[in-house]
Parts: C-alpha cells; structure tokens; sequence
C-alpha cells in the first residue's frame, strides 16, 4: 500500500492558485466571491417567497434585468439597489465594510 494521500484546506489552495490574502489578486478574489454570495442569497430567498425576478423588479422600481445582474453577480449594481431588495423580500440585513484595519462600517437593515 502507498502512502497516505496529502490533505490541503481551501485556504492552502487558494493562497498557491489565487494568492495570498493581502495581495491584489486574492483581494479582487474574495469580494467577486462575497458577491456571488450574496446574489445566490438574494436568489434563494426571492425563490421561497415565489417572486419572479420581473415582480421583485416591480417591488423595488427596477426592470427584471437589473434583478438577474444582481443575482448573477454583475459588479455595476448599486448598494441602494440590493438594499431595497433585502427591503422587498422582508429580509434583516447586516452588512459589514472594512475599510483597512482601523475603520469600519456596519449597515444594518
């Protein structure tokens, strides 16, 4: 019998491919997967509240295309749009910007 396989953590991957945190390219990483999240997360609740994207769009004043750029990760959508979204599907929101170690913003909704 051979010897035992390596095991690596999602980190230890993503430092080698992606870059270690801190570096730009890890940085531009993380916030394109924070978003991706969050559209997911806009998604899964607009679905178990049975809207379309074309009635959560009437909801918020917006056209179902500004609705599947949000959920599908589109960087050109605005904070005050998702916000409203969360407002629409009756969601609390608690979002939290860091803008280096010494300064932060919490938004809560």
């Amino acid at each position: 019998m051979k010897g035992k396989m390596k095991t690596y953590t999602i980190e230890e991957i993503t430092d080698k491919h992606i870059g270690k945190r801190g570096t730009s390219e890890r940085d531009k990483f993380d916030f394109e997967l924070k978003l991706d999240i969050l559209g997911e997360m806009i998604k899964r609740i607009r679905l178990e509240k049975q809207l379309t994207q074309e009635q959560l769009g009437k909801l918020i004043g917006v056209q179902k295309a500004q609705i599947s750029k949000i959920e599908n990760n589109t960087k050109d959508v605005r904070l005050s749009t998702i916000m409203r979204v969360f407002y629409a599907l009756k969601t609390k929101v608690r979002m939290s910007i860091e803008f280096d170690q010494d300064s932060q913003v919490e938004l809560v909704g």
